[in-house]
């Protein structure tokens, strides 16, 4: 993401200088007016008009950027697996989602699922830094997240039946945000 503040005649002009330096459309930058400027009488005590223009990194930067993250990621690791784009936004997520597979896959997994947690962190930390801007992006392996989110509901729904049945209370082993925003939604 790159913002530049532009200053002119007019807002307009202003704008149009912006959007020319940052070569974007309109649709593709974000335009704050910092100041309107004035006019003054016959030129006497006018002001320029101050403009922000900021670029908005469209989700083929983003995806570009996290698929170069991921290959780098794996080819350093040595790993047998390949990267692909699930999808280009997830509804949910606001953000594209990658699948790994391969031979090696269950080795990016890791014991419940950790090693797959440190895994997109890296790669969401590394993309945002690249960027400059917060990201979001869900990288899979194999569908782990799925059967993660499927499992969850469904330990979720009986153990919401059992408290009905019984009136007592019933604590599940500490999670992270994320799994316990999937328990609470069940």
């Amino acid at each position: 993401m790159r913002e530049i503040v532009i200053t002119a005649k007019t807002v307009e002009e202003a704008i149009e200088l912006g959007l020319r330096e940052l070569d974007v459309d309109r649709a593709e930058a974000e335009i704050d007016v910092i100041s309107r400027g004035k006019s003054g009488i016959l030129g006497i005590g006018s002001e320029p008009a101050r403009v922000r223009v900021t670029r908005i990194d469209t989700p083929s930067d983003v995806v570009k950027t996290t698929s170069e993250v991921i290959d780098k990621i794996i080819s350093l690791l040595g790993v047998d697996v390949v990267s692909t784009l699930a999808q280009v936004e997830r509804e949910d997520l606001g953000g594209p989602v990658f699948e790994i597979e391969g031979d090696d896959a269950g080795l990016l997994i890791g014991r419940r699922g950790d090693t797959l947690k440190a895994l997109q962190f890296l790669v969401k930390y590394l993309v945002s830094q690249k960027l400059d801007a917060n990201v979001n992006i869900l990288v899979d392996v194999e569908g782990y997240q799925d059967r993660r989110y499927q499992s969850l509901m469904s330990m979720a729904r009986r153990v919401a039946q059992r408290v009905a049945d019984s009136g007592r209370p019933i604590t599940l082993e500490p999670m992270p945000p994320n799994e316990r925003r999937i328990v609470h939604i069940a």
